[in-house]
């Protein structure tokens, strides 16, 4: 006797509690493939082993896992699998914190009660003022739009970042992004990436060779005095953190100050290493009586 015996896909439906088409579409993408084929009648036939394998790829499917990321994790062994399965469901609550703010915050525009939510407001906002002393900073100028943003802030941060510890003696203060005009989903900025470094004459030199192919610049950051607030990961998301700029814009007017600069993020903390809910930017104008 054959100690797991072939089964039929209409008896392997019934005990992995999927439907045969199901697993027709499984097999195609390679998530759960038969065990044997007939070459002359084209029917599947599956082995009670594979039954977990079925149930598995169900669970997966409850989680709201993509077929193709299934596909990816099916072939991978028990560790493997386990720290895939973690990272999707860390980029699942990341998307949900980023969309609760959200939620809030167009609860806040629909309702009438202003343009930001009411859980953002001076309570959970609260600004403070720094003076940040004259910086030499190498930067990349785009402009893009809103929803091009994340992917722009990454790539050029990190190719700034490289190049201050590899060519400018090191990265003097956390990176920053300038907004010289605004970015939205209809207006293009421009947008300056700018990293502090120590060597302001290795700076030069290297915006003068490097820099120069990859359309960066180097220069000095007057010193200045900056009006912040502090936000999370989550909140960093457009247009939730439009939101904070409009609170520290308000603290600004009600204290009497004047914005001398265009407005900035500054990232003080390592983007992958936080969670949603841990402070990462600070969002700040230049000010000043």
């Amino acid at each position: 006797m054959d100690p797991d015996p072939l089964l039929t896909i209409g008896e392997f439906a019934a005990r992995a509690r999927l439907s045969p088409k199901a697993l027709r579409l499984y097999d195609r993408l390679g998530l759960l493939t038969p065990a044997y084929v007939d070459g002359a009648t084209g029917y599947r036939y599956y082995r009670t082993a594979q039954v977990e394998d079925a149930r598995t790829v169900v669970l997966l499917r409850r989680l709201g896992m993509p077929l193709a990321d299934i596909a990816g994790i099916v072939g991978l062994d028990g560790e493997q699998a386990a720290r895939a399965v973690a990272a999707y469901w860390a980029g699942v609550e990341e998307r949900h914190a980023e969309q609760r703010t959200l939620a809030g915050y167009l609860r806040g525009r629909l309702s009438g009660r202003g343009s930001a939510m009411d859980e953002m407001n001076e309570k959970n906002f609260p600004v403070r003022t720094v003076d940040v002393p004259e910086q030499y900073v190498i930067s990349e100028t785009r402009h893009l739009l809103a929803e091009e943003l994340p992917v722009w802030i990454d790539a050029s941060l990190g190719r700034l970042e490289e190049a201050a510890e590899a060519e400018c003696g090191g990265a003097a203060d956390a990176p920053l992004v300038i907004y010289h005009s605004d970015v939205t989903q209809d207006s293009d900025g421009p947008a300056e990436a700018c990293v502090p470094v120590r060597d302001a004459a290795a700076a030069r030199a290297w915006a003068q060779t490097a820099g120069r192919q990859r359309g960066a610049e180097s220069r000095v950051e007057p010193a200045h005095r900056l009006a912040f607030t502090r936000i999370t990961k989550a909140q960093v998301s457009y247009p939730q953190i439009l939101a904070a700029f409009q609170a520290v814009e308000e603290w600004i007017a009600r204290e009497g100050l004047k914005i001398t600069g265009p407005s900035r993020e500054i990232y003080f903390a390592e983007w992958e290493t936080t969670g949603p809910d841990d402070q990462v930017c600070d969002v700040a104008f230049p000010v000043s009586r």
